[in-house]
Formats: C-alpha cells, structure tokens, sequence
C-alpha cells in the first residue's frame, strides 16, 4: 500500500484544503493500544483527516512498536501514516535495517529527527558510526528509498541551540535542502512565532516546501508545563495566568485548551497555513471538539 504524503499535501493545497493530520505514541499497554485502535483512532477518522503520525521513542525505545502500529493503522484505515525515525542510539546499518522494514511494510512516510537523548535528559551524543544530525538523516533516507520526508521545525529555535533562533532557521534550511518534502513544526501557543518562523523561512531563506503548525490542545496544568519544559516551547502569560487560574480541575483546563486551540487553529488556517498537526496525546475528545468549532467535523 504505497501512499505517499507529499502528494496528497501537495494535492491538498492545490485545492485551498488544509492538511489535517493527528499524532500518536505508541501505548506502553495492551489496554493503551486496544482504547487508541479500537476507540480513539474511528473517533478521528470521522473527521476524515489527511494523515496519522506515530513517534519514535527516545534511543528508538518504541522502534518495533511504531513499525506494527503504523503497519497495521494503515492497512486497517486505508489511510496514509508517517513513520518518526531518530538518530539517537543507531548506527547507519541500523537505520538503514529500520527503513528497509518500514519499506518492506509498505510504508512510505518518514519523519526524520535528530532525537532526544535516552530518558529525554542531557545532551544528545552521537552514535559512533551513525549521524549527528539531522540533515545527514534526511539525506540517507533520500538516498535509500524513495520515501516521504517530512522534518521538525521550531518556531521559536531548538532549544538545543545557543546561537539563535535564526541560526536553527537556517539548520532547518539544510534539512529541507537535503531532501526534506515537508515540515511539521514542534507545538507552540503564540501564533507570531510561526508567522515570524514561516516569514523568514519563505522570503529570506526562500524555503518553498508546506510548513504545518503543530497544535496541541492541551489537557491538564501540569502535563502542559511538563511537555513545555521539555520542547523549550514558551506559555503566554494571559494563557499562563488562566491554567494557574483553573489549577487542578482538568475538566476545565480541557475546556479552556479546547476554546484556545480553536482560536489558534482559525487564526492560522486564515493567514494561509497549509494545514494543521495536532498532537492528540493519544486522545481523541479535545481534537474533534477543535474541528467542530472550525466547522470542520459534524
């Protein structure tokens, strides 16, 4: 079954629709797995979306995982799902193994990452004899079949790097120069990051391929300056002040993302973002509740 993302993307923005697409992890549970397969994944596939992603865990902790659940969301679902590889923890021979059975399976999507390190703490160390970084990744992958690429961007820097934020532009750039279809951005809260990231990417780098906003409606107080605290990803202070506000009730804090993330969502699709990815935790309440308010799910 070879479905390939940058056609239908390319398909998609042709006739002014945005690309919606739904992230997972893979469960950690056979009960986790039954609720995403069997419940959450017919929920969103109602909103009739364009594609599904499936992480990677760190050190490829979740390799033979991801493979199976996207194998079989895509045999099962008749729809397109990309396939997140990392460098972290990997010779070339065994990614390049990794690829072959993506291949093998008919998958045809990669997202291709640097990674974090082991435990999502330190700092990242290359395997010997694999890659540093992550235009090297995209380039092998190029080479080694004739796959998809998507790639992460950051609309406020990685950060991982010191220099700046137009120093990570500019890392983005030789990605995408190295092969990279698409880009898919790490989730952010304050839309004047990506009009300023997408800006300077298009008129003064002159990147020309779909740049997708990541969009996470978030669920609890503490989860959201979890993940914040690890993507380096910044909270305005209005949004801030509300989730401190509403505390421990999740209910609510569910509700408030949901109001937040609809505003987001409409303000970009309007400025002409090619669509967007929302981070689904797994769960599938909050994104249909988004694409509702949208006017784009019954």
């Amino acid at each position: 079954m070879a479905m390939k993302l940058i056609r239908d993307i390319h398909a998609a923005r042709a006739s002014t629709r945005p690309v919606i697409s739904f992230e997972y992890f893979p469960p950690k549970t056979e009960d986790g797995e039954r609720a995403l397969l069997e419940k959450t994944t017919p929920a969103l596939m109602e909103l009739k979306p364009d594609f599904f992603s499936v992480t990677y865990g760190a050190g490829g902790s979740t390799r033979d995982k991801t493979l199976t659940l996207v194998d079989r969301i895509q045999r099962e679902q008749n729809i397109p799902v990309m396939m997140h590889l990392t460098c972290v923890s990997a010779t070339r021979e065994q990614i390049g193994a990794v690829l072959d059975e993506a291949w093998s399976r008919g998958i045809r999507n990669v997202l291709a990452l640097r990674g974090d390190p082991p435990g999502g703490t330190g700092e990242f160390r290359k395997t010997e004899g694999g890659f540093e970084f992550s235009n090297e990744l995209v380039a092998f992958i190029r080479q080694k079949n004739d796959f998809s690429i998507g790639t992460a961007g950051f609309p406020e820097g990685h950060m991982a790097c010191k220099e700046g934020k137009q120093v990570d532009w500019q890392r983005l750039k030789a990605k995408i120069d190295s092969g990279a279809h698409f880009v898919i951005t790490q989730l952010f809260f304050d839309n004047e990051d990506f009009y300023e990231f997408r800006d300077h990417l298009t008129k003064k780098l002159g990147v020309a391929v779909p740049l997708i906003p990541g969009i996470l409606p978030v669920l609890s107080r503490n989860q959201t300056k979890k993940f914040v605290g690890m993507c380096g990803a910044k909270l305005p202070a209005k949004f801030l002040g509300k989730i401190e506000e509403l505390g421990d009730d999740d209910a609510a804090v569910t509700a408030y993302g949901i109001e937040y993330a609809t505003a987001q969502c409409n303000a970009l699709l309007e400025s002409g973002a090619p669509g967007i990815h929302f981070y689904t935790l797994n769960k599938a309440h909050s994104t249909v509740q988004v694409l509702r308010n949208l006017g784009r799910a019954k």
